[in-house]
């Protein structure tokens, strides 16, 4: 993947979290645990996040973590509560803060490899990692692409609001919701990132 192929990254989020996101930025993990949220991550997968650090760098939970390709499996394992929660839009320049770090596939993964922003994009296998599916009959391929779909940029500590673009959501509902609880971010809506 090339820097000019990033146009935008994405935080999946709870509507109920933005309003503190806007106020102090996307959290890592750890900076998040210490202030009352709500949130949908995978407690399984981020006890796996939890043991593992970032070769040369800290522990991955003191990282925020941004998709590549927020439409990926995440999100669809979160589609029955599409009106609940929202991709919030990043300004690609995120690569260029001091210390990120770009994986191939979600951090969390085995054999992920990390290398240092912006350059490290080149490991994000581009065609796999925007494909509109992950399905393969081969289950291991299945595996594979599936972990390619949650290529992640890390960043140290936080994401500074100033670099929040915007939100998507997945129905007017949602639309009306964010608008009511974040006004003045432009919210747009778009069904097909929620997998509708």
């Amino acid at each position: 993947m090339t820097r000019q192929q990033l146009t935008e990254l994405g935080y999946i989020v709870p509507l109920a979290t933005v309003p503190l996101i806007l106020a102090g930025g996307i959290l890592s993990h750890k900076r998040a645990s210490k202030v009352a949220h709500t949130s949908i991550a995978s407690n399984e997968v981020q006890d796996i996040r939890a043991g593992k650090t970032v070769p040369g760098g800290r522990p991955l939970h003191d990282y925020a973590n941004l998709y590549i390709c927020p439409r990926n499996p995440m999100l669809y394992v979160k589609k029955a509560i599409h009106q609940e929660i929202c991709i919030l839009r990043v300004d690609p320049n995120v690569v260029d803060i001091p210390n990120a770090v770009v994986t191939d596939t979600n951090a969390a993964r085995t054999f992920a490899r990390f290398r240092p922003s912006p350059a490290g994009l080149a490991i994000v296998d581009y065609d796999l990692t925007f494909a509109r599916l992950w399905t393969n009959q081969d289950p291991q391929e299945y595996s594979r692409r599936k972990g390619l779909k949650c290529a992640e940029v890390l960043v140290p500590d936080a994401v500074p609001r100033a670099l929040i673009m915007g939100a998507y959501v997945s129905c007017t509902a949602g639309e009306v919701a964010l608008s009511n609880l974040a006004v003045g971010l432009s919210v747009t809506v778009n069904s097909d990132l929620f997998f509708l």
